[in-house]
């Protein structure tokens, strides 16, 4: 039987060939404004949004919400007018001056205790204990919590991550790449739903990113999709999975 966690959804955009970056690993800024309307709206149905450092740093900054009929619908849910933005990385190395630290939203770090250590060593506060929600200082300039849940060979255990994020009262995560985190996900049967975007070009590249990286699957072991919508917008196609589980 499944644990209780967040209901997840991968929201993606990705050429034709499949690639959500060029090899230079920069921005995928090759969606339309129709895909970036699209991407708003699922971050604003989630309760928070879970991103690798990568993708971060390829940006500097996360979407907000600001589509006023977005917001107005999550106050009259009763949500705050933002998603819960998490972080994840082993190392918690990262530039305290981009811009998503001047975001006015709530970041959350969910990270390794080394890393822990190594971020809070900049502010010089205790350690972290292991599977702690630890308040930091001055989340308007770093983060509200750091999340340190580890599995004995040292990696971020993200399944006890996303038991506590229930905990918390998230009940929708939206993942939002990169591909690396997606495959440890999808490898641990951590993701519910995919959104992928097929936008009009060919990036190439044996080394360019995709939305499901790591060691890959079988064929008799692959994860398998029912497809749930297609919509064409002009040019881009926006694709609605719903990962098949066994029935038992």
């Amino acid at each position: 039987m499944m644990q209780h966690r967040p209901h997840t959804t991968v929201v993606l955009a990705m050429s034709a060939d499949g690639k959500i970056a060029n090899v230079t690993r920069a921005p995928a800024r090759f969606g339309s404004k129709v895909d970036l309307a699209h991407l708003e709206k699922q971050i604003a149905a989630a309760d928070a949004v879970l991103f690798g450092a990568g993708t971060l740093r390829a940006y500097g900054t996360t979407l907000t919400v600001s589509n006023p009929k977005l917001l107005q619908h999550r106050r009259q849910v009763g949500k705050p007018l933002q998603p819960v933005h998490i972080v994840i990385t082993h190392s918690a190395n990262l530039n305290p001056e981009i811009k998503f630290f001047q975001q006015p939203i709530n970041r959350w770090l969910l990270t390794t205790k080394a890393g822990a250590l190594f971020w809070q060593a900049r502010q010089k506060k205790n350690p972290p204990q292991e599977g702690s929600s630890l308040p930091s200082q001055n989340f308007q300039e770093e983060f509200e919590h750091i999340l340190v849940f580890e599995t004995p060979t040292g990696t971020i255990d993200i399944q006890a991550t996303l038991q506590h994020l229930s905990t918390l009262g998230i009940t929708r995560l939206a993942v939002l790449g990169g591909g690396s985190l997606v495959a440890s996900m999808v490898e641990l049967d951590l993701i519910d739903e995919f959104w992928l975007t097929v936008c009009p070009l060919i990036l190439g590249g044996s080394t360019a990113p995709t939305p499901v990286e790591g060691k890959g699957f079988l064929p008799d072991f692959a994860p398998r999709l029912e497809l749930l919508e297609v919509q064409t917008v002009d040019q881009e196609v926006f694709l609605h999975y719903r990962v098949q589980r066994p029935a038992y």
